[in-house]
């Protein structure tokens, strides 16, 4: 295992202000004692702070290269982001982006459904330069996505080819792939 691929995660909150241990946190501390996979993570209630934290990241942490994955945790629609009751189209999130994410895996936890033409999905990759864009189709307020991705963390540790990193999840984990349509854009 590569241990020097990192997670970045941005988790929508209603108020940064407001201190609070999330599941997402709370996983994202047991999958490093686990796994030895670390994560950066960071909350948000803004565009202005997704930018800002983005900023951070890019330009101040040294390791950045380093970041395989940017987990993105936020509320929304098939093509947007909901931030402070305000949408934002993942076009103007790939903006935000432009040219920034080479090489890396935006991942969304299941919070909003990921349904994406072709078409934005290929815009969204050339404009960030990312890898991949993966997320979910089903948003399910019974079972979050956290254990899987957990799992489509340490997959991404082990390998490389985003084929055989989908095969394996959906073998590993089929019902739940199913459940809440696990995709992948690449």
């Amino acid at each position: 295992m590569n241990q020097d691929k990192f997670i970045f995660c941005l988790e929508a909150v209603p108020d940064i202000e407001t201190e609070t241990t999330t599941e997402i946190l709370q996983n994202l501390e047991q999958l490093a004692l686990v796994t030895g996979i670390d994560s950066i993570y960071k909350t948000c209630d803004t565009i202005e702070g997704l930018e800002e934290s983005l900023g951070v990241l890019l330009y101040e942490d040294h390791n950045f290269k380093n970041y395989e994955i940017i987990y993105l945790v936020m509320t929304g629609e098939e093509n947007n982001i909901c931030l402070n009751n305000y949408y934002y189209s993942l076009e103007e999130i790939a903006e935000i982006f432009e040219g920034k994410m080479k090489g890396k895996i935006i991942h969304f936890a299941n919070a909003k459904p990921l349904d994406l033409t072709n078409d934005e999905a290929q815009y969204f990759l050339d404009v960030t330069g990312a890898r991949a864009i993966s997320g979910y189709g089903e948003v399910s307020n019974q079972l979050t996505s956290i254990q899987l991705d957990k799992v489509f963390f340490g997959l991404c540790q082990e390998e490389d080819d985003l084929v055989e990193i989908v095969e394996a999840l959906h073998e590993k984990h089929y019902t739940v792939c199913k459940m809440l349509d696990f995709r992948m854009y690449y």
